[in-house]
């Protein structure tokens, strides 16, 4: 099943389980913009909330956003999310309150995604870092 317009398809095909708050697939055509990986690091490269998964999911995705104005794109030109997480049970644990920050940031935009645990970020501090690929009309 394919669901979006004709620059950009997300697609859940009917015999695969129902994603929830995820595409299996997104189809595109204009222009792809690569977004870095985002950690809760504020503008002064310090990380915000250590310790609290929470607070610098809220972080993270607030410099994703701000990536995606400069680069003239919004969160709903999304098409591929990558988030990496030092610990995926406090990931689980909190699931609820980072998926009222993801709404509140994304809406009911949700593009393909990606949760991996991973041993440890660039800085040690971070807890999630967030990467992405969003696509803008020509």
């Amino acid at each position: 099943m394919v669901n979006g317009n004709s620059e950009k398809s997300f697609i859940n095909p009917p015999e695969l389980a129902k994603p929830v708050g995820f595409s299996y697939a997104a189809r595109t055509r204009g222009v792809t913009i690569y977004l870095a990986g985002q950690t809760a690091m504020d503008a002064h490269g310090a990380i915000v909330g250590a310790g609290d998964i929470v607070a610098q999911f809220r972080q993270a995705v607030a410099n994703m956003q701000i990536v995606l104005r400069d680069s003239g794109a919004t969160f709903q030109d999304v098409v591929k999310l990558n988030f990496f997480v030092t610990d995926i049970a406090a990931y689980q644990a909190n699931a609820k309150n980072i998926g009222a920050i993801y709404r509140e940031f994304f809406g009911k935009h949700f593009p393909a995604m990606t949760l991996v645990e991973v041993k440890r970020l660039f800085d040690e501090q971070a807890m999630i870092e967030i990467e992405g690929v969003a696509v803008i009309a020509e």
